[in-house]
């Protein structure tokens, strides 16, 4: 299986861009929601009442999602991020996971989780050649982890980890700042990247926790670089291309530094990836409220030329940032992380 997979990966080379927006942004990277379930309740994700998870019937199945990605692959897109919710909570993943394998035009294939299933689906996830794992890490506190998730897994995580980092599958970490409950802990989270080679990021909490009420209050890129460089003061910013996190290099670090400016919308001007949600919403931009229902046109029986045209066009109409988006969108921010998709 490793030599299959080895030539597979030897495969994988450059494909032509298809899909390119009135700003010159060319898109070659999905990010694909495959459920708005979760075995956690972080609080900067879903409002305290949790929110109402869509019907199995309303949910893509795996043959949708496979079709979509294939014609996706078609249209230029060479990167597939699956997120959730919690992708791991869903039913025969790992199986979809190794279709996804089999698209040779597919170069990247990584995973955003919150690590609480994931140990034990490691080994496989290297056998299958997986391109990345991103990892929600909020606290390395026990305390503070149960306060943020609603759920005492911090160890279950932090196994993950270490399993990841025994297999040496790239690994991102992923911390949403939230002032009063784990700013205090940037610090000690960053030294993760001391000794070990993966990338802490540090994110801006977003409008997406599902309820009316929600406005982030402090953490913003700014405060985060500020306490970063009290500590840090030698950090050196990295030069990155369609990233949506800025890097920077600590002396003596093993890995790397990150900020991402989801609230501030720093990273615009280079985004080169669209998103579609569980139910087969098409969204260009993050702060979008959806401009194709992907779902639909799969399920009345368009063709594969028909749909690419209408993504295509989608595509041409992107905003130009995500405030222009946002400005766009006649309804309320108040869909939860988890049913965008991540």
């Amino acid at each position: 299986m490793q030599n299959a997979v080895s030539g597979l990966n030897a495969a994988r080379q450059s494909y032509p861009f298809k899909l390119m927006d009135r700003f010159g942004r060319k898109i070659e990277y999905l990010r694909l929601g495959v459920t708005d379930r979760c075995n956690l309740r972080c609080t900067y994700c879903m409002p305290p009442e949790g929110i109402s998870c869509t019907s199995k019937e309303e949910i893509l199945t795996f043959s949708e999602m496979e079709r979509l990605v294939r014609l996706f692959v078609t249209l230029g897109i060479s990167k597939l991020r699956l997120t959730g919710g919690e992708p791991f909570v869903r039913k025969d993943l790992i199986k979809f996971l190794w279709r996804m394998q089999s698209i040779p035009e597919l170069k990247q294939i990584c995973i955003t989780t919150n690590g609480v299933l994931t140990a034990p689906l490691i080994p496989e996830l290297k056998e299958m050649g997986l391109s990345g794992l991103n990892l929600s890490l909020d606290s390395l506190s026990d305390s503070t982890y149960k306060k943020i998730t609603g759920q005492n897994q911090l160890q279950s995580v932090l196994q993950s980890f270490h399993q990841a980092l025994q297999y040496k599958i790239p690994l991102k970490i992923n911390t949403v700042i939230q002032p009063g409950l784990n700013f205090h802990e940037m610090i000690p989270l960053s030294r993760l990247a001391e000794n070990n080679p993966v990338e802490v990021r540090f994110i801006e909490q977003m409008p997406f926790r599902g309820d009316h009420a929600f406005v982030p209050k402090g953490g913003s890129a700014k405060e985060i670089l500020y306490r970063l460089r009290l500590e840090y003061p030698d950090m050196v910013k990295i030069q990155k291309s369609n990233s949506t996190a800025q890097g920077y290099s600590v002396p003596g670090f093993n890995g790397t530094l990150g900020i991402i400016a989801g609230y501030s919308r720093t990273f615009c001007n280079n985004c080169n990836r669209i998103r579609i949600t569980p139910s087969g919403l098409l969204k260009t931009c993050l702060y979008d409220h959806g401009v194709v229902d992907l779902k639909q046109l799969l399920r009345s029986g368009c063709t594969d030329s028909d749909i690419s045209s209408t993504i295509s066009k989608a595509v041409i109409n992107r905003s130009s940032n995500g405030f222009e988006a946002e400005n766009k969108n006649t309804s309320a921010l108040t869909h939860s992380m988890a049913a965008i998709g991540g």
